[in-house]
Parts: C-alpha cells; structure tokens; sequence
C-alpha cells in the first residue's frame, strides 16, 4: 500500500469517495465546457454545428493534468484540448476557470449533499425506532455528571432525534446555497457574451439542472461554501455527542449501553470490551470542526477573486464530505447493533434509594401549604438518611413533619415512573418534527 492519506482507503464509503475522484472532477468540467458551447449556438454566438462538435468529446484526468504541468493551468490546458479534439474554436468562449470550477462543485455538492442527506435519514430513522422502542423504559437522567431526575431510555434517544433533524434541516439550507452554477465570465460581468449573458447563463445551467447565483465575482461567494462546512461540522458534533453519551454509558460501573458487536478490544488485555466505533467518531469529529477555520477563511478573497482558496478547497471539500460519511456510517452501525442492559439501567436508577426524587417531594409539599424554603431545607436534611441505608420513603415515613402533610399511602407512590411529566408526548413532537424534515429532504 502507497496510500498517504486515510481518506483513500481507511475512512469513507467508496460511493462518496468516487464523487471526489478526479475522473469526476475532470467529468464535471467537460460536462459544464459542453453545456456552455451548446447554449452559446443556441444563443447565436457560436456557428450551427458546434454542440454536435463537443457533444461525445472526452478528456481524461491525465491529459488534463500533463497538460497542467505544461502550461501552468487546468482548466486551460482543458480548454486547449477540447478544442484539439473537438475542432470547435467556441470552447470555452467568454467563460473564465471558475465558471468551470465552481459551477462543477455545484454538480459535485449535489451528489455528496445527496449521500449524506440519505445517510442521516437512516440515522435518524434508526433512532426513531430507539425511541419508541424504548419509550417506557425508566432510567436516571444525569446532569453535571451526576444523577438528576428520571428519564426514560426512549426519551434520551428522541433528543438525538431531534438534534440530527435539526442537523438534516440546516444541510437542506446549506443544499440551497451551493448547488448554484456560477456563469458570467472573468469578473463576473458576463461582458464577452453582451446583450445574451444572461441567456446563455440560463441555457448552460438548466441543462445542468442547476439555479444561478443571482450575482458573483470571478468566484461564487464563498460564504456558502463556509456555511456548507460548518453545517457538516455541525452535524459531526451532533454525532460526537451522540458518540460520547454511548461511550460514558459503556463504562463498566455504569453499564447500560455498549457497541454490540464483537471485536478485539486490545491487544494486551483481553477482557476489554472498548467502545471504539463512537470513539472514531468523536475522534473525526476534531478533525471535521478543524476544517472549518479554513472554510471561513476562504470567504475574504482579493478584490474579485484571488487564488488563496483553490488550493484549500481541494484538500477542504472531499476531505470534508469522506469524514462525515465515515462518522454517518460507523453511526449507523452503532445504533443498530446498540446493546442495551435494562438490568444495569434499573440498578442505576435505584442507586440514590429514590433520592433523586426529591424534587417531586418538594412540590407536593407546596401544593399541601408548606413555603418553598421551607420545604426545601427540610428535604436537604432528609437526604442524610441515605448515608444510614434507608430509602427515601422510609426516611420520608419517619419525619414527623413530612408526616403531617403526607399520608402512608401518598408517599409510597413517590416512585420514578410517576415523576415523567410528559414524556411519551415529547418523544412524539421530536419524532413528527424529524419525519417532516425528512419528508422535505426525500422530496
């Protein structure tokens, strides 16, 4: 193996990393070059026959780029061999590199923006079923790292439901940003084609399915290529939580989830069982957010354009798309294979002896007539018998003045399941606020 970069072999599916290959690059630039000699005979600009000319012409990445070594330039050295082959002298006429180079990113995006939306519908729809699988299963939820108030399992998954839908929302945005062609020539005037800039402009790119930037410089703004990143960077972050909540959870003396596939998990001790699917995960996730300085770095460009972003993009944009595929697809793979120890999550629960309730307690106390304050410091010091071993109904049963406000039968109804508010109707508005975000991407 010769590879340098992971991204070519270790991280990424080859579907998404076929996108980023230079035999489709170098396709998208042939295919805007004919689009455009094609609209300009349309036009009038152009003689009759030149789109016939250009029509199954085909350029590979290797003449492209010995070309390039030649001459300085690519999309030149393109130019230049497309007319040698084609005969067509109206190759490239009035275009500048970037009406080719960024109206092709726009053709790249829709298809990467396209695997990912799919991917993340699956994600989603993966932990959808989670949560309504597991809707009443109780479990303590934490905050601070410490154990607050109960939850359920199904309830702690619709929360990452909702996060990644919001995540799949703001792509959707991102989508309408970028997959934008950019045709209008070396400033941005579309002055070589004069009184039919703007037809020619719309004939190239309904033939490539694509809107136009309403107005650019020599370059599309690169405003939307940053938003693109960060918002993938976002939804890396999305995942890394997800990714950490399931690494925090697997640990032995908490146990209630873990990656359940089989695998060796070290190579010194072979009891470990370690979570090494969503610390890959949380691990390209660094890397992901990294990207995002340069992204928006890109934005400030000379006067019309100058040079500083293309070299970023090349290594910025497929190294971008290949990281977050491989964070979707070890995600995936996660939840679908998620052990779950409803043993451990009962256990856990029951740990603080039902202390976790005491906010319950507090506020049927008000309720009762006892002031707030009050209520509050008498539970803080009712909270001491849990160093003695007892309960927190025991401890409740004993106090003489809990007593006067709380009956026997009152008290032993303070259990977890009945302090959820209105879970299962939340876990429902996430899930029908996911499925609409999903409608809108698969339509």
């Amino acid at each position: 193996m010769k590879y340098v970069c992971p991204l070519d072999w270790r991280y990424g599916s080859e579907e998404m990393r076929k996108v980023f290959l230079v035999d489709n690059i170098v396709k998208k630039y042939v295919e805007v070059e004919r689009a455009l000699v094609c609209a300009l005979e349309e036009v009038g600009i152009a003689e009759p026959g030149s789109c016939e000319k250009v029509k199954n012409v085909e350029v590979s990445p290797e003449e492209v780029y010995e070309m390039e070594r030649k001459i300085g330039h690519d999309i030149a050295g393109l130019a230049f061999i497309l007319e040698e082959k084609s005969g067509c002298r109206f190759v490239h006429y009035g275009a500048t590199s970037y009406d080719i180079v960024d109206t092709a990113w726009a053709l790249i995006f829709r298809e990467a923006i396209g695997i990912v939306k799919r991917k993340l519908v699956a994600l989603i729809n993966e932990l959808i079923e989670k949560a309504r699988k597991y809707a009443d299963l109780v479990m303590i939820g934490r905050t601070h790292g410490q154990h607050a108030l109960p939850i359920t399992l199904g309830f702690k998954f619709a929360n990452y439901v909702y996060e990644l839908a919001r995540g799949l929302e703001m792509l959707l945005h991102a989508e309408k940003l970028v997959v934008r062609g950019k045709i209008s020539g070396a400033v941005g005037t579309m002055a070589a084609w004069g009184d039919k800039g703007l037809e020619v402009e719309r004939r190239v790119l309904e033939k490539l399915g694509l809107e136009p930037h309403a107005i650019s410089t020599q370059v599309a703004p690169r405003d939307g290529f940053a938003y693109l990143i960060s918002v993938l960077a976002i939804i890396g972050s999305q995942l890394d939580r997800l990714a950490l909540e399931i690494r925090e959870l697997s640990r032995p003396e908490i146990g209630e989830l873990y990656e359940g596939f089989e695998r060796v998990g070290s190579s010194a001790m072979p009891h470990k069982a370690n979570p090494v699917t969503s610390e890959k995960v949380s691990g390209l996730a660094k890397v992901l957010r990294g990207l995002v300085i340069t992204a928006l770095e890109n934005v400030p460009l000379w006067h019309e354009r100058d040079l500083t972003n293309s070299s970023s993009e090349r290594i910025l944009l497929p190294h971008a798309f290949l990281i977050i595929d491989e964070m979707l697809d070890s995600m995936i793979k996660v939840i679908k294979n998620l052990g779950i120890n409803e043993q451990n999550i009962r256990k856990n629960l029951e740990l603080l002896k039902n202390y976790t309730l005491t906010e319950m307690v507090m506020n049927i106390l008000i309720q009762k007539g006892m002031p707030r304050a009050r209520a509050h410091e008498l539970l803080r010091k009712i909270t001491r018998k849990y160093a003695e071993g007892k309960t927190l109904q025991e401890a409740l049963m004993e106090d003489p003045e809990i007593r006067k406000y709380l009956t026997p039968d009152e008290i032993e109804k303070i259990r977890p399941e009945n302090y959820l508010g209105q879970y299962r109707e939340l876990i429902e508005r996430a899930i029908s606020y996911a499925q609409t975000i999903i409608a809108k991407a698969q339509s």
